[in-house]
This record gives structure tokens, C-alpha cells and sequence, in this order.
């Protein structure tokens, strides 16, 4: 099976082009097999490129432990740019189907290889059932959450996936490390959940870090870069139009008042190909 590398600001994924390729009879197992980073590849969890009815490609992916995801920023970048750079869909503005609907794609492209992507990501889902998450409030905002006798101010945003947004003064591995995987797996969050730990620099400007559902810490989470860049709103702690520092990189966000849409852009990079043996 031939595969690619590839990555959205250090958010790396394996991808397989399922346009020339069958798909793979155990999809769950084989992300698990390839994400492994000492026995296998190395990544946060493999993407699908498969054809699509409804759009240009449909993007489907699993985490590192072989549980099915909804949607990735940072990966939906990183398809647009395969389809692009190898010929499937020579277009820079690109439809991709997602389990979270079908997303739109601006392409920037540079020397006939694009580089990075502005993506529509859609309108934030604020309802708690539909995040979901039973703490209390709709929206969820600035509401306690203790875990292990620690207290949390969290805010909780879908952006197709669910997020938990945390402010904090300072980003530390005792929050991430420590608390990101109790949070994932808290009883209010049915589904578990993605976790967001942000340092606010400015009202323009903050760092994160991410504990990702399914995956542990990544280096970077584009639905939660977007989900922080709602819970900063809706929290007051920053304004619409953010830079957000990632592990990997940085990304552009921007919560438009008028369409109440999120649109996130950051680059794709490719890293190599290789087969995989069947």
C-alpha cells in the first residue's frame, strides 16, 4: 500500500490515496499499526483520500489508537494540498467531505505546490447536547469543572468534534500531560473530549497546546485552534481575529461576526512517500 507523510503545523498524519488504491479491509488496526512511532511510521493517525459524491474528496480518518474522528484542521489542509500537488483535483479552491459536513478550501499555491490553506470550518455548535457535554449552561462558558481536586474554568465549543477549552496563566506539562487525559475521559463529556490548555499573550494573540481525544498531545489541533479561537469570544478574553501558536506552528483564526463561520489558515507540508507492506 502506498503512502504519504504528511503534516499541518506538526500535526502528522499518514495518508493513503484511496482514488488509485482499494480501501483497507481493517481501517482501525492499520492506523494503530502505522501510527505507532517506534513499530510503525509514526503519526497522530491516518487519513482516507476517498472519492466523493457529494464533493471534490472525502477526507476519513482515524486517531493513533483506531478510533474513528470526525475532523481534523490541520489534516483537511494536508488533503487539499495531495490533491492538488498530485493532480487528483488541479483546482485551488476545493470541496472536502468530512464527518463534520463538507468544508471549503482556498488553496495557496507556489511554484505549482500548495503551501497552505484557508478553510471554512463552520459554525461553531455552542449547544451542550450537541458538543456534548453535560456541564451545565448553553453555552457552556467559564463553568467549574473539578478533576481530581482541581478546579477548572472551562468553556466547551464543537467545531464537529468536541472541544474543552482552558485559560490558564502559564502552559505547563502538569496541565497538558497530567490533566489532559483525565479531562478526555471525564464523566461530562460522553464522547470524551478534545482538551485545550491557552495562555492569552493579547487579545490578538495566544499560545496552546492540546490534548487531542484518542491521540495524546499533539502539535498542533486545527478544530481546536478554531474552538479556541469561539471560547476566547465568547469567554472575553480575546477578540475575533487571532494568531495562535501552536508546538508545530502557527495558525490564522478568525470568528466572523457576519457569517458566524470560523476560518482557520496555516500551512501543509509534505514529507515523504513510502510503501507499506500488505
Amino acid at each position: 500500500m502506498r503512502f504519504t507523510k504528511m503534516h499541518g503545523a506538526g500535526n502528522d498524519y499518514v495518508y493513503v490515496n484511496c482514488f488509485d488504491q482499494p480501501l483497507p479491509a481493517d481501517a482501525p488496526e492499520l492506523a494503530r499499526r502505522m501510527s505507532h512511532r517506534h513499530f510503525g511510521i509514526g503519526g497522530d493517525g491516518l487519513v482516507l483520500i476517498r472519492p466523493s459524491e457529494v464533493a471534490d474528496a472525502r477526507m476519513q480518518m482515524f486517531n493513533a489508537d483506531g478510533s474513528e474522528a470526525e475532523m481534523c484542521g490541520n489534516a483537511i489542509r494536508c488533503v487539499g494540498k495531495y490533491l492538488y500537488d498530485h493532480g487528483i483535483r488541479r483546482q485551488e479552491t476545493l470541496r472536502i467531505e468530512t464527518g463534520a459536513g463538507v468544508l471549503t478550501l482556498e488553496l495557496e499555491a507556489t511554484n505549482g505546490k500548495a503551501t497552505r490553506a484557508r478553510v471554512d470550518m463552520g459554525e461553531p455548535i455552542l449547544e451542550a447536547a450537541r458538543i456534548p457535554t453535560t456541564l451545565p449552561g448553553s453555552p457552556v462558558v467559564d463553568v467549574e469543572l473539578v478533576v481530581d481536586g482541581k478546579s477548572f474554568q472551562v468553556t466547551c465549543v464543537s467545531m464537529g468534534n468536541p472541544h474543552c477549552v482552558i485559560f490558564v496563566e502559564q502552559l505547563s506539562d502538569e496541565l497538558v500531560l497530567g490533566f489532559g487525559p483525565k479531562i478526555e475521559k471525564h464523566a461530562a463529556f460522553p464522547v470524551k473530549v478534545n482538551v485545550e490548555f491557552v495562555e492569552v499573550i493579547s487579545p490578538t494573540e495566544v499560545r496552546q497546546r492540546t490534548w487531542e481525544r484518542g491521540s495524546g498531545e499533539t502539535w498542533a489541533c486545527g478544530t481546536g485552534a478554531s474552538a479556541v479561537c469561539v471560547a476566547g469570544v465568547l469567554a472575553g478574553r480575546t477578540e475575533r481575529k487571532i494568531l495562535n501558536h501552536l508546538l508545530g506552528g502557527d495558525l490564522d483564526l478568525e470568528w466572523q461576526e457576519t457569517s458566524n463561520h470560523v476560518f482557520k489558515t496555516g500551512p501543509a507540508t509534505e514529507i515523504f512517500s513510502g510503501d507499506w507492506p500488505q
